[in-house]
Formats: C-alpha cells, sequence, structure tokens
C-alpha cells in the first residue's frame, strides 16, 4: 500500500550546511510529527519525513544522526508543561504533574513520538542511550518535587525520592503503552498509594 507521507507533494529546501536552517528545521519536525500520528512508527522512515518536508535525506541524517534522535526531538518540541503552582501539598504536586503529563501525551502528537522512543530503544543502543540522557532532566525535575514535599513534612525525612519518582514513571509509562490515558480518575488514588508506600 502507498504511504501518504511518500507520495505527498514538496518542496525542496535549501540547506545551508551543517547549521540548522530554522525554517528546515521546523519542516522537518512537522513532517515527522504528522507522519508518525498518521502511521505510526511502523510507517515512519527518514525517507517519509525528507519527502513531506521538501528536505535532502543527508541533511536530515546531519542534524539527526539517527530515527531516535530525530524522535526525542519531536517530542521535546512539544514543550509539555507540567511545570505548576506549588498546591500545597506533594500529593497535590504530583496529581497535578501526571494530570498535566496524561493530557500532554493524549492531546499533542508527543504521547505517540514517545512510544516510538521506547520502542526504539528496545534494540538500538545508541536510541537507549539518548532517552536515557533525555530522561534526566525530566526525572530531576519530578524529584526535586517529591524532595520539597518531604522538607515541607509530607513526607518522613528518610523517605526514598528516587524510588518515589522510578513508581511515579512506571505507572505513567505503563499508562502510554498499553493506551490507558483516558482513565485519569484513578490518579490520586495512585500517587495516594505510592506515597503511602514511601512513608
Amino acid at each position: 500500500m502507498t504511504d501518504a507521507a511518500e507520495t505527498a507533494p514538496t518542496r525542496r529546501r535549501t540547506s545551508i550546511g551543517g547549521r540548522r536552517n530554522p525554517e528546515s528545521a521546523a519542516a522537518i519536525l512537522d513532517a515527522a510529527a504528522a507522519i508518525l500520528a498518521e502511521n505510526g512508527l511502523g510507517g515512519f522512515s527518514i525517507e517519509a519525513v525528507a519527502r513531506r518536508a521538501g528536505a535532502g535525506k543527508p541533511t536530515i541524517y546531519r542534524w539527526w544522526p539517527n530515527k531516535a534522535a530525530l524522535l526525542i526531538d519531536v517530542y521535546a518540541r512539544q514543550k509539555e508543561t507540567v511545570l505548576q503552582a506549588d498546591t500545597g501539598s506533594l500529593q497535590g504536586d504530583l496529581e497535578d504533574v501526571l494530570s498535566r503529563l496524561f493530557d500532554f501525551w493524549r492531546h499533542t502528537p508527543a504521547g505517540a513520538a514517545f512510544r516510538s522512543i521506547i520502542a526504539e530503544a528496545q534494540s538500538d543502543p545508541e536510541a537507549l542511550e539518548r532517552l536515557r540522557a533525555f530522561l534526566i532532566e525530566r526525572r530531576a525535575y519530578v524529584r526535586e518535587i517529591v524532595e520539597r514535599g518531604i522538607a515541607r513534612g509530607d513526607l518522613p525525612a528518610d523517605a526514598d525520592g528516587a524510588a518515589i519518582v522510578e513508581m511515579l514513571f512506571g505507572f505513567a509509562w505503563m499508562r502510554l503503552l498499553t493506551g490507558d490515558l483516558g482513565a485519569a480518575e484513578d490518579i490520586p488514588r495512585r500517587v495516594h498509594l505510592i506515597l503511602k508506600g514511601a512513608a
């Protein structure tokens, strides 16, 4: 079956060498997000992205050395907003983070992009390393929220903040990978159980 992404009319863009042309980079990321949303990881290829964006494959590979690198930029570009005001409790803070994250995954191309990044990482060691590096900042942000709650007295001083973050990520990833992001009403209960176990 012919992939619509392969046959869509394109306009060739001018390369400016190794330095990224903002217009071309934006077109490539737009094309990658659209193809991923339309066809999933199975229908995603650098060739399809190049045709949709009107860019040369060498340009894409010069700026993104592999599919995983491109997918991570597609995800990061969505600018998910998990930043929130201090609700006054760790329970409330983490409920808010997860609710915003689920909405972000559900209503933008980011959910499909992140599922694809995880899938690529299962068989590509370089993709796995890129995923691990990408997650450092994300995990650190949630860890700061947890440590703030511990300092506030929401949990004992010896509570394992790293373990709490891992359990939260595990819950969120399981929901993402199984397509169960719509069941957000049980987020408060899940957060309560995680924090209760850490107390």
